[in-house]
């Protein structure tokens, strides 16, 4: 297991930490809320960005204009069963969701949510960190690297940890500011 591929895997934990929060509701409109709404079109599943267009006119509001209009009770109900907490409306034409302002109970709620979140993503660059050791610990005993090549990519290893728990630190520290100006 090489040090590349430590990396490779902080990377990409960082990544789906950015996609998870770009899910989380804050109080002004954004269409990646809508990312994992899926809409019943002719029996299969479809993300919602692949059956209609969906645009921001306004801070609070959000437009879908579905490709086909006899999709709009679909998408209707697809983002009800989303559970996001929006009430989509249409006007047989296309779809509008007034996006309501967060209370400060719903803010904190977020934020703590976030903050958990955040947690299992510095416990699992911890992990990479920890398999990483265990790798480099036992080439050490098979005589694959020397005792000081061992401490020198441990040492390594433990930087590259520290700049990626910092990178989540960043993310959520933004993600906790947009949450609570909303």
């Amino acid at each position: 297991m090489s040090s590349e591929n430590n990396e490779s895997r902080m990377e990409k934990t960082v990544n789906s930490l950015k996609e998870e929060y770009s899910t989380i509701r804050t109080g002004r409109a954004n269409a990646s809320i809508f990312d994992r709404v899926r809409v019943d079109y002719y029996g299969t599943p479809t993300p919602l960005n692949q059956v209609g267009t969906i645009s921001i006119p306004e801070a609070r509001m959000v437009v879908i204009s579905p490709f086909d209009k006899s999709l709009i009770a679909a998408i209707e109900k697809a983002i009800l069963k989303a559970e996001l907490g929006l009430n989509p409306s249409n006007d047989g034409k296309v779809i509008r969701i007034a996006i309501p302002p967060l209370t400060a109970d719903r803010r904190k709620e977020l934020v703590k949510q976030a903050k958990a979140t955040a947690e299992n993503y510095r416990t699992t660059i911890r992990n990479i960190r920890r398999d990483g050791n265990d790798e480099l610990k036992k080439q050490q005993k098979a005589g694959e690297i020397t005792e000081d090549e061992l401490k020198t990519e441990t040492d390594k290893l433990q930087k590259l940890t520290d700049k990626y728990i910092d990178s989540i630190n960043k993310i959520f520290d933004e993600k906790e500011k947009e949450i609570m100006e909303g």
